[in-house]
Protein backbone atom coordinates (compact mmCIF):
# COMPACT_ATOMS: atom_id res chain seq x y z
CA UNK A 1 0.00 0.00 0.00
CA UNK A 2 0.78 3.36 -0.62
CA UNK A 3 -1.00 5.39 1.52
CA UNK A 4 -3.01 4.70 4.91
CA UNK A 5 -7.21 6.11 3.53
CA UNK A 6 -9.03 3.05 6.35
CA UNK A 7 -7.98 0.35 9.15
CA UNK A 8 -10.39 -2.09 6.26
CA UNK A 9 -7.29 -1.78 3.43
CA UNK A 10 -4.80 -3.70 6.19
CA UNK A 11 -4.80 -7.52 6.49
CA UNK A 12 -3.77 -9.20 9.50
CA UNK A 13 -0.24 -9.52 8.61
CA UNK A 14 -0.50 -6.12 7.30
CA UNK A 15 -1.67 -4.60 10.80
CA UNK A 16 0.81 -6.56 12.59
CA UNK A 17 3.68 -5.41 11.04
CA UNK A 18 2.77 -1.97 11.72
CA UNK A 19 2.75 -2.58 15.06
CA UNK A 20 6.02 -4.87 15.17
CA UNK A 21 7.58 -2.19 13.43
CA UNK A 22 6.22 0.43 15.88
CA UNK A 23 7.69 -1.57 18.69
CA UNK A 24 10.91 -0.78 16.80
CA UNK A 25 10.11 2.82 17.08
CA UNK A 26 9.11 2.93 20.57
CA UNK A 27 12.48 1.93 21.21
CA UNK A 28 14.13 5.08 19.63
CA UNK A 29 11.96 7.05 22.45
CA UNK A 30 14.33 5.29 25.56
CA UNK A 31 17.43 6.63 23.97
CA UNK A 32 19.59 10.15 24.81
CA UNK A 33 19.00 10.75 21.50
CA UNK A 34 15.30 10.40 20.29
CA UNK A 35 16.05 10.79 16.20
CA UNK A 36 16.73 7.87 13.29
CA UNK A 37 17.90 9.62 10.26
CA UNK A 38 16.14 7.51 8.27
CA UNK A 39 13.47 10.33 6.69
CA UNK A 40 16.21 13.04 6.48
CA UNK A 41 16.06 15.17 3.17
CA UNK A 42 11.81 14.30 3.18
CA UNK A 43 9.17 16.65 3.43
CA UNK A 44 6.31 16.05 5.15
CA UNK A 45 2.98 18.39 5.64
CA UNK A 46 0.32 18.48 8.34
CA UNK A 47 -2.43 19.25 5.69
CA UNK A 48 -5.03 20.08 8.83
CA UNK A 49 -8.59 21.55 7.78
CA UNK A 50 -10.08 21.04 10.95
CA UNK A 51 -8.73 21.41 14.76
CA UNK A 52 -6.41 18.87 16.34
CA UNK A 53 -3.89 19.70 19.33
CA UNK A 54 -3.49 16.45 19.78
CA UNK A 55 -3.32 14.50 16.49
CA UNK A 56 -1.17 17.13 14.84
CA UNK A 57 1.70 17.10 17.01
CA UNK A 58 1.83 13.58 17.08
CA UNK A 59 2.48 13.52 13.61
CA UNK A 60 4.84 16.28 14.01
CA UNK A 61 7.02 14.65 16.69
CA UNK A 62 7.32 11.48 14.84
CA UNK A 63 7.83 12.99 11.64
CA UNK A 64 10.66 14.98 13.33
CA UNK A 65 11.90 12.02 15.14
CA UNK A 66 12.38 10.62 12.08
CA UNK A 67 14.73 13.25 10.60
CA UNK A 68 11.79 14.64 8.41
CA UNK A 69 11.41 18.77 7.20
CA UNK A 70 7.84 19.24 8.55
CA UNK A 71 5.57 21.49 7.28
CA UNK A 72 1.96 22.29 9.49
CA UNK A 73 -0.59 23.80 7.69
CA UNK A 74 -3.58 24.88 9.27
CA UNK A 75 -6.86 25.95 7.03
CA UNK A 76 -7.63 28.56 9.82
CA UNK A 77 -6.11 31.94 8.44
CA UNK A 78 -5.07 30.33 5.03
CA UNK A 79 -5.73 30.40 1.44
CA UNK A 80 -8.26 27.87 2.02
CA UNK A 81 -10.45 30.04 4.36
CA UNK A 82 -10.80 32.33 1.23
CA UNK A 83 -12.17 30.08 -0.91
CA UNK A 84 -9.07 27.97 -2.55
CA UNK A 85 -10.03 24.21 -2.84
CA UNK A 86 -8.22 21.04 -2.10
CA UNK A 87 -6.76 20.58 -5.19
CA UNK A 88 -5.26 23.99 -5.45
CA UNK A 89 -3.77 23.46 -2.08
CA UNK A 90 -2.61 20.00 -3.11
CA UNK A 91 -1.10 21.12 -5.85
CA UNK A 92 0.68 24.09 -5.01
CA UNK A 93 2.02 21.09 -1.97
CA UNK A 94 3.11 19.07 -5.15
CA UNK A 95 5.17 22.22 -6.23
CA UNK A 96 6.83 22.40 -2.98
CA UNK A 97 8.09 19.02 -3.06
CA UNK A 98 6.09 17.15 -0.39
CA UNK A 99 6.68 13.64 -0.15
CA UNK A 100 3.61 12.70 2.35
CA UNK A 101 0.81 14.14 3.34
CA UNK A 102 -1.02 13.92 6.65
CA UNK A 103 -4.90 15.08 5.93
CA UNK A 104 -7.48 15.69 8.42
CA UNK A 105 -10.58 16.83 6.93
CA UNK A 106 -14.15 17.40 7.51
CA UNK A 107 -15.67 15.64 4.64
CA UNK A 108 -15.32 11.83 4.86
CA UNK A 109 -13.64 10.56 1.77
CA UNK A 110 -11.60 13.58 1.76
CA UNK A 111 -7.95 11.55 2.05
CA UNK A 112 -9.51 9.03 -0.61
CA UNK A 113 -9.63 11.80 -3.00
CA UNK A 114 -6.71 13.64 -2.48
CA UNK A 115 -4.98 9.97 -2.90
CA UNK A 116 -6.84 8.98 -6.35
CA UNK A 117 -6.63 12.75 -8.07
CA UNK A 118 -3.02 12.58 -9.31
CA UNK A 119 -3.20 16.15 -8.04
CA UNK A 120 0.24 15.43 -5.83
CA UNK A 121 2.64 12.15 -6.00
CA UNK A 122 2.67 11.91 -2.65
CA UNK A 123 1.98 9.62 0.29
CA UNK A 124 -1.02 9.87 1.93
CA UNK A 125 -2.34 9.23 5.38
CA UNK A 126 -5.53 9.93 6.36
CA UNK A 127 -5.91 11.96 9.89
CA UNK A 128 -9.05 11.55 10.46
CA UNK A 129 -11.79 12.48 7.82
CA UNK A 130 -15.50 13.79 8.56
CA UNK A 131 -17.37 10.81 10.57
CA UNK A 132 -15.78 8.26 8.68
CA UNK A 133 -12.40 6.63 9.83
CA UNK A 134 -9.23 7.64 11.93
CA UNK A 135 -6.61 4.66 11.14
CA UNK A 136 -3.54 5.84 13.37
CA UNK A 137 -5.58 6.10 16.04
CA UNK A 138 -7.16 2.69 15.58
CA UNK A 139 -3.84 1.32 15.44
CA UNK A 140 -1.99 3.08 18.59
CA UNK A 141 -5.14 1.83 20.39
CA UNK A 142 -4.56 -1.61 18.95
CA UNK A 143 -0.29 -0.97 20.07
CA UNK A 144 -1.49 -0.25 23.31
CA UNK A 145 -3.76 -3.35 24.11
CA UNK A 146 -1.11 -5.69 22.79
CA UNK A 147 1.50 -4.17 24.86
CA UNK A 148 -0.63 -4.47 28.05
CA UNK A 149 -1.72 -7.79 26.95
CA UNK A 150 1.77 -9.21 25.74
CA UNK A 151 4.37 -6.84 27.16
CA UNK A 152 6.01 -5.02 24.95
CA UNK A 153 9.20 -4.16 25.45
CA UNK A 154 10.76 -4.52 28.72
CA UNK A 155 14.00 -2.74 30.28
CA UNK A 156 16.81 -4.26 32.14
CA UNK A 157 18.62 -3.22 34.83
CA UNK A 158 20.73 -1.73 32.79
CA UNK A 159 18.59 0.43 30.60
CA UNK A 160 19.27 -2.09 27.77
CA UNK A 161 15.99 -2.71 25.22
CA UNK A 162 15.01 -6.36 26.04
CA UNK A 163 11.75 -7.90 23.47
CA UNK A 164 8.75 -8.56 25.13
CA UNK A 165 6.34 -11.27 23.78
CA UNK A 166 4.18 -8.73 22.20
CA UNK A 167 6.13 -8.57 18.52
CA UNK A 168 4.26 -10.40 16.30
CA UNK A 169 1.17 -10.95 18.44
CA UNK A 170 -2.49 -10.67 17.05
CA UNK A 171 -5.27 -10.09 19.77
CA UNK A 172 -7.40 -13.41 19.06
CA UNK A 173 -9.71 -13.78 22.22
CA UNK A 174 -9.65 -10.06 23.08
CA UNK A 175 -13.61 -8.62 24.56
CA UNK A 176 -13.41 -5.38 23.64
CA UNK A 177 -16.46 -2.57 24.31
CA UNK A 178 -17.24 0.97 23.01
CA UNK A 179 -19.20 3.00 24.39
CA UNK A 180 -20.65 6.28 23.31
CA UNK A 181 -21.36 8.19 20.15
CA UNK A 182 -20.95 5.66 18.03
CA UNK A 183 -22.75 7.29 15.03
CA UNK A 184 -20.54 10.31 14.83
CA UNK A 185 -17.19 8.48 15.63
CA UNK A 186 -14.22 7.90 12.95
CA UNK A 187 -12.45 6.30 16.08
CA UNK A 188 -14.90 3.49 16.63
CA UNK A 189 -15.47 2.84 13.00
CA UNK A 190 -11.29 2.19 12.36
CA UNK A 191 -11.34 0.42 16.03
CA UNK A 192 -14.14 -2.20 14.66
CA UNK A 193 -12.36 -2.77 11.51
CA UNK A 194 -8.66 -3.11 12.53
CA UNK A 195 -9.41 -5.05 15.85
CA UNK A 196 -12.05 -7.60 14.65
CA UNK A 197 -9.01 -8.26 11.49
CA UNK A 198 -6.32 -8.98 14.47
CA UNK A 199 -9.03 -11.16 15.81
CA UNK A 200 -10.54 -9.16 18.93
CA UNK A 201 -14.24 -9.97 19.75
CA UNK A 202 -16.04 -6.00 19.89
CA UNK A 203 -19.42 -4.88 20.89
CA UNK A 204 -20.80 -1.26 20.83
CA UNK A 205 -22.61 -0.28 23.33
CA UNK A 206 -24.93 3.39 22.76
CA UNK A 207 -28.27 5.27 22.92
CA UNK A 208 -30.43 3.50 19.97
CA UNK A 209 -30.13 7.38 18.35
CA UNK A 210 -26.21 6.91 18.18
CA UNK A 211 -25.90 3.72 16.30
CA UNK A 212 -25.27 4.34 12.67
CA UNK A 213 -27.60 2.63 10.35
CA UNK A 214 -26.51 -0.36 8.41
CA UNK A 215 -24.90 -1.39 11.86
CA UNK A 216 -25.68 -5.12 11.37
CA UNK A 217 -23.48 -5.16 8.49
CA UNK A 218 -20.94 -4.90 10.77
CA UNK A 219 -18.60 -7.67 12.50
CA UNK A 220 -19.78 -6.35 15.89
CA UNK A 221 -22.24 -6.98 18.84
CA UNK A 222 -24.63 -4.05 19.97
CA UNK A 223 -26.27 -3.56 23.35
CA UNK A 224 -27.86 -0.66 24.49
CA UNK A 225 -27.00 -1.21 28.28
CA UNK A 226 -23.38 -0.14 29.36
CA UNK A 227 -24.16 -2.22 32.68
CA UNK A 228 -25.07 -5.45 30.90
CA UNK A 229 -22.66 -5.05 28.47
CA UNK A 230 -20.23 -4.91 31.74
CA UNK A 231 -21.75 -8.48 32.97
CA UNK A 232 -22.43 -10.26 30.39
CA UNK A 233 -19.66 -9.68 27.92
CA UNK A 234 -16.39 -9.26 30.94
CA UNK A 235 -14.81 -7.41 28.78
CA UNK A 236 -10.99 -7.26 28.64
CA UNK A 237 -10.89 -3.66 27.49
CA UNK A 238 -13.27 -0.49 27.86
CA UNK A 239 -13.11 2.42 24.51
CA UNK A 240 -15.27 5.27 25.76
CA UNK A 241 -16.05 7.76 23.37
CA UNK A 242 -16.40 11.32 23.63
CA UNK A 243 -19.74 13.11 22.75
CA UNK A 244 -19.19 14.73 19.66
CA UNK A 245 -22.01 18.02 20.29
CA UNK A 246 -20.23 19.50 17.38
CA UNK A 247 -21.48 17.10 15.13
CA UNK A 248 -25.25 16.74 16.37
CA UNK A 249 -27.83 18.99 14.54
CA UNK A 250 -30.74 17.67 16.63
CA UNK A 251 -31.05 15.70 20.48
CA UNK A 252 -29.70 12.66 20.42
CA UNK A 253 -30.53 12.02 23.96
CA UNK A 254 -32.46 13.96 26.88
CA UNK A 255 -29.50 15.52 28.66
CA UNK A 256 -25.91 15.19 29.94
CA UNK A 257 -26.83 14.17 33.53
CA UNK A 258 -28.84 11.16 32.18
CA UNK A 259 -26.41 9.95 29.19
CA UNK A 260 -23.71 9.95 32.18
CA UNK A 261 -26.48 8.14 34.42
CA UNK A 262 -26.90 5.25 32.07
CA UNK A 263 -23.53 5.04 29.40
CA UNK A 264 -20.76 7.00 31.50
CA UNK A 265 -18.30 4.91 32.89
CA UNK A 266 -18.59 5.79 36.87
CA UNK A 267 -16.95 4.42 39.72
CA UNK A 268 -19.22 1.68 40.56
CA UNK A 269 -18.85 0.51 36.79
CA UNK A 270 -15.34 0.60 37.00
CA UNK A 271 -14.95 -1.24 40.08
CA UNK A 272 -17.14 -4.13 38.47
CA UNK A 273 -14.83 -4.94 35.66
CA UNK A 274 -12.29 -7.47 35.76
CA UNK A 275 -9.01 -6.53 38.21
CA UNK A 276 -7.01 -6.64 34.85
CA UNK A 277 -8.99 -5.08 32.38
CA UNK A 278 -7.82 -1.97 30.79
CA UNK A 279 -9.98 1.86 30.51
CA UNK A 280 -9.48 3.80 27.30
CA UNK A 281 -10.29 6.92 25.67
CA UNK A 282 -9.35 8.66 22.31
CA UNK A 283 -9.16 11.71 24.02
CA UNK A 284 -10.05 14.72 24.37
CA UNK A 285 -12.36 13.67 27.77
CA UNK A 286 -15.28 15.15 28.97
CA UNK A 287 -14.91 13.79 32.60
CA UNK A 288 -17.70 13.46 34.73
CA UNK A 289 -19.74 13.02 31.51
CA UNK A 290 -18.66 9.93 30.09
CA UNK A 291 -15.98 9.14 32.29
CA UNK A 292 -15.36 9.97 36.11
CA UNK A 293 -12.01 11.42 36.86
CA UNK A 294 -11.43 7.85 39.32
CA UNK A 295 -11.49 6.16 35.98
CA UNK A 296 -9.72 8.16 33.95
CA UNK A 297 -6.94 8.52 36.69
CA UNK A 298 -6.82 5.02 37.83
CA UNK A 299 -4.32 2.26 37.07
CA UNK A 300 -6.46 0.80 34.78
CA UNK A 301 -6.51 3.73 32.57
CA UNK A 302 -4.50 3.93 29.26
CA UNK A 303 -4.85 7.26 28.55
CA UNK A 304 -1.63 8.30 28.72
CA UNK A 305 0.10 5.04 27.17
CA UNK A 306 -2.07 5.67 24.26
CA UNK A 307 -0.56 9.06 23.67
CA UNK A 308 2.71 7.95 24.10
CA UNK A 309 2.14 5.18 21.55
CA UNK A 310 0.52 7.54 19.37
CA UNK A 311 4.08 8.88 18.62
CA UNK A 312 5.57 5.40 17.92
CA UNK A 313 2.53 4.03 15.96
CA UNK A 314 2.79 7.04 13.55
CA UNK A 315 6.72 6.70 12.87
CA UNK A 316 6.31 3.51 12.29
CA UNK A 317 3.57 4.46 9.59
CA UNK A 318 5.65 7.63 7.93
CA UNK A 319 8.41 4.94 7.94
CA UNK A 320 6.72 2.33 5.97
CA UNK A 321 5.23 4.65 3.41
CA UNK A 322 8.47 6.93 3.31
CA UNK A 323 11.57 5.28 3.74
CA UNK A 324 11.87 4.46 0.10
CA UNK A 325 12.95 0.83 0.53
CA UNK A 326 9.90 -0.50 -1.62
CA UNK A 327 8.24 -2.09 2.16
CA UNK A 328 5.00 -0.08 2.27
CA UNK A 329 2.19 -1.29 3.91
Amino acid sequence: MRHLLSTRDLSRDEAIHVLDVAENMADVATREVKKLPTLRGRTVVNLFFEDSTRTRISFEAAAKRLSADVINFSAKGSSVSKGESLKDTAQTLEAMGADGVVLRHPASGAPHVLAESGWIDAAIVNAGDGTHEHPTQALLDAFTIRRRLHGGTQRSSDGAAAHGTARGRDLDGVSVVIVGDILHSRVARSNVWLLTTLGAAVTLVAPPTLVPIGIDTWPVDVCFSLDEAIDTVRPDVVMMLRIQAERMSAAFFPNTREYGRVWGLDDARTARLAPDSMVMHPGPMNRGLEISAAAADSARSTVLEQVANGVSVRMAVLYLLLAGQGEGL
